[in-house]
């Protein structure tokens, strides 16, 4: 049965080669259309019904029918992967956390020498606390992956937590070393990705006690950045077109920072710059990797231009040092203005080139607000109350009542008049409209400035809940916008995914609009079209001879 699969899925595969390259990567729809009509198609009932039947299983994903695993699980998405697998150009994985993508198979065996070592009933005491007591005994690669990775219908603070367990191995300079060359070698043979942007912490101390780790006092800054320089050059000696960067990741939250050692977390963070510039005066040929720094974590309540004061004079000091600064904005909101206006401080700011994530940049406020009223409403018609600490209750707070009984009555779980539920839906139109010229207007000003934005699917879909479905996803209203895009998968470990996974998914999602050939360009960051449509060609070519 298993062999019958691979037949279906390689002659699959061959047909989708053959209709890319000679069709110039059309769209998804079209290229199922004319796979459809495709004589060698036509002539092999098992490819025939397989590529009809995904195209019935797509109309269904877009009707909310069915599910999108059903389509990646699909013999069509196993014969696309392979083909993105096999284009003859590696791809850019713009954005992937070292903590999040360390696999099973790599934890285990160090964590393991970890809880059998003399120190082994601190490290249970904090596994216990961060992923509760029966996460105990860990006795086998299963039981790791088990906690590693994100459950359905948990979200980003769930997420945060449970990259606690990889941090406990990363432990040395050594350690950093492994992880690195463990890193290029499984993305590159696994997923075709040859060039890495690698997001990092570059010091773990901090006041937050759930993220403080034991025994990492002797780990300095210098060990993580030759560790995985070193990692990451090894491979590079055996891949020469394999490239990476460095990228110290800093927490934005105000208490994550040494409270031990330092007053304030800008005294902090400003001792870390001066650590980076020492690094490279150390070894002047890191210069060209580490080069950039990101700005992470929770960003719910940093959005007002005070919480950005703080990080604000070190990230000057890296830019006049030619250091680019990307951050983490947009991702998650405590209102949907909050996120673009956390997105608005960072580039007026810290002067971000380019922006990780941007959810709340595309975002249709108009959905947004109307669905928030649609379930506001039936919750009022049942008389519950809005759940106090909620993001709808934050939502309702913001906006700006004609008469504010209204909101307390919707608060409370009061049922809304007629008249009453109108005052509401003006109240959430005029909301969704100011805010609609309030995103355009920041994203504009992003396009004008050229920075760039990085779309991450499922990091986006699975950890803010801001969007129903993948489909929904504003990547291809990016593009049409002219905005420059990049493709990443955050923690593709803890999020069970992948790069050809979340290249399928932006494929799927918007199956009319965006073209095979653009994404591939945008994913390979190759802007010569012909040469990717001489690619193409290649791969035909090649598959031909094989046959031959």
């Amino acid at each position: 049965m298993q062999r019958k699969h691979e037949q279906i899925v390689q002659m699959i595969y061959e047909q989708v080669v053959n209709i890319i390259s000679e069709t110039n990567g059309l769209n998804l729809a079209d290229t199922i259309e004319l796979l459809q009509h495709s004589p060698a198609v036509q002539e092999n009932p098992m490819v025939e019904k397989s590529v009809n039947e995904f195209h019935r299983l797509l109309i269904g994903f877009h009707s909310d029918e069915v599910e999108i695993d059903t389509l990646l699980n699909h013999p069509f998405s196993e014969a696309f992967f392979r083909f993105f697998r096999d284009f003859p150009l590696p791809y850019h994985e713009e954005h992937i956390h070292l903590t999040g993508s360390l696999t099973a198979e790599f934890i285990y065996p160090r964590l393991k020498v970890l809880l059998e070592g003399e120190n082994k009933e601190i490290y249970e005491k904090k596994i216990a606390e961060v992923y509760g007591e029966d996460s105990l005994p860990i006795n086998s690669v299963e039981d790791v992956d088990n906690l590693i990775r994100l459950k359905d219908g948990e979200q980003f603070m769930q997420y945060l937590k449970i990259l606690y367990l990889p941090k406990l191995i990363l432990n040395s300079r050594q350690a950093h070393f492994d992880a690195a060359y463990h890193m290029a070698k499984d993305l590159y043979e696994k997923y075709n990705v040859g060039k890495i942007r690698l997001k990092f912490t570059l010091s773990r101390s901090t006041g937050i006690k759930s993220e403080q780790i034991p025994g990492l006092d002797d780990v300095t800054e210098e060990d993580v950045v030759f560790g995985l320089y070193d990692g990451f050059k090894k491979f590079q000696e055996e891949k020469p077109f394999f490239d990476f960067i460095l990228s110290p990741s800093f927490r934005k939250e105000l208490n994550f920072y040494d409270t031990e050692n330092y007053s304030s977390k800008k005294d902090h963070f400003m001792d870390q710059v001066d650590k980076i510039l020492d690094i490279i005066d150390q070894r002047p040929e890191l210069a060209y990797h580490l080069c950039e720094v990101d700005t992470v974590g929770d960003e719910k309540e940093l959005y007002r231009k005070v919480h950005f004061s703080e990080m604000r004079s070190g990230l000057r000091k890296l830019q006049y040092n030619g250091f680019s600064i990307r951050s983490h904005h947009g991702e998650t909101w405590k209102t949907l203005k909050n996120g673009v206006q956390s997105v608005d401080n960072a580039m007026n700011i810290w002067h971000i080139d380019t922006l990780e994530h941007g959810l709340s940049l595309g975002i249709n406020p108009n959905f947004y607000f109307h669905r928030l009223f649609q379930r506001v409403m039936e919750e009022n018609k049942a008389s519950r109350p809005v759940k106090e600490g909620s993001q709808t209750e934050n939502e309702l707070k913001n906006m700006d009542w004609y008469e504010p009984e209204v909101l307390e009555k919707l608060l409370k779980g009061e049922p809304l008049n007629k008249r009453e539920e109108t005052l509401f839906l003006k109240t959430k139109f005029h909301t969704a409209r100011e805010i609609e010229h309030y995103q355009h207007d920041v994203l504009n000003r992003m396009i004008h400035k050229k920075v760039s934005l990085v779309a991450l699917p499922t990091s986006n879909l699975k950890l803010t809940g801001s969007f129903p479905d993948y489909k929904d996803h504003p990547f291809s209203w990016w593009e049409k916008k002219g905005v420059n895009l990049g493709v990443g998968t955050d923690n593709y470990v803890t999020l069970s995914t992948n790069y050809i996974q979340e290249l399928l998914i932006l494929l799927v999602s918007d199956p009319y609009n965006l073209k095979i050939t653009k994404l591939l360009m945008v994913s390979t960051k190759e802007d010569r079209r012909p040469f990717i449509s001489h690619l193409l060609w290649e791969m035909r070519k090649s598959l031909n001879e094989d046959r031959e």
